[in-house]
């Protein structure tokens, strides 16, 4: 079958592949457009393996809701300057909206959601060959709420801070409220009843030890660690924190002043907790000019 100019240009535009990858493609399928696709997406397969070492921490986080469900999740690329491409920002709505509608709850679960086209899965892996980066779903948590209870979110700097919280009662604008305090006051707990008690421990012996070299006899020193941990616990429980617009009362407090009770806070902030890159994208394009 001839390989037409035009029979190129339609499969360049389903797959985002060069021209040249498209006839290439094409010639070893004798024309057949499903075939090339598939041809394409074995290479672009092969692509996205090379990248798996690559570091994937910048990126973007989004909330979706759907009656008494939700989904929060992160997706990652290498540079910030792909996580503001529409090519990596259109996969958000397809993959949100698709775990909504499915019964998936976990990550692995999650990438084997069927789309129009494949999987979860394949969508990422056909946008790391068609972006040139590596681009990976990092997390995600689906939520579910009773009738009684209420949705608030809070997407910041454009997705860079996403945080989700459930409040029991009817109040839209405290739960939004809410989310704002965790979005930016960054709580790691909702109640002091969640944090572990390694991570007490390891706080009360810091503390401790710092009473102790203030020279504080022993006894002091075990007062005013209790004193201090009330403080750290004020910092890291989102029900314990000062709420942001009113610093003389605690967000529990404005939650029950206004008929509601923080029940869940989610919060992902991109790359935390990951290793960054070291060199910026325009070392990255001269590196791999040199080695081209």
């Amino acid at each position: 079958m001839e390989i037409t100019a035009q029979l190129v240009k339609d499969l360049r535009e389903i797959s985002g592949a060069g021209m040249m990858d498209c006839k290439k493609a094409l010639s070893e399928c004798n024309g057949d457009m499903d075939k090339a696709i598939d041809y394409l997406r074995e290479k672009g397969i092969a692509k996205a393996t090379k990248k798996e070492s690559r570091i994937a921490a910048e990126g973007l986080a989004n909330i979706y809701i759907k009656d008494n469900k939700a989904v929060i999740l992160e997706i990652n690329s290498e540079t910030d300057f792909v996580s503001k491409n529409e090519e990596f920002t259109s996969m958000f709505p397809i993959i949100g909206n698709a775990i909504l509608d499915s019964d998936a709850k976990t990550l692995e679960e999650v990438l084997k959601v069927k789309l129009s086209d494949g999987t979860i899965e394949d969508l990422i892996v056909a946008k790391t060959a068609k972006i040139g980066e590596k681009i990976s779903l990092r997390r995600v948590e689906v939520i579910t709420k009773e009738d009684n209870e209420v949705f608030g979110s809070y997407l910041h700097m454009g997705g860079k801070i996403a945080a989700l919280t459930v409040l029991e009662g009817k109040n839209a604008e405290v739960a939004k409220e809410i989310a704002m305090q965790a979005a930016a006051m960054r709580p790691q707990y909702l109640n002091i009843s969640d944090v572990p008690e390694d991570v007490v421990n390891k706080e009360r012996e810091i503390l401790k030890e710092q009473s102790i070299n203030e020279g504080k006899d022993a006894t002091i020193a075990e007062k005013m660690v209790e004193g201090r941990l009330k403080k750290f616990y004020k910092e890291i429980c989102l029900n314990e924190q000062a709420f942001i617009k009113d610093s003389d009362i605690s967000v529990a407090t404005y939650a029950k002043n206004n008929d509601s009770i923080v029940k869940l806070m989610v919060r992902y902030e991109v790359g935390e907790g990951m290793e960054k890159r070291n060199e910026d994208f325009a070392s990255e394009v001269m590196n791999q000019i040199k080695n081209n």
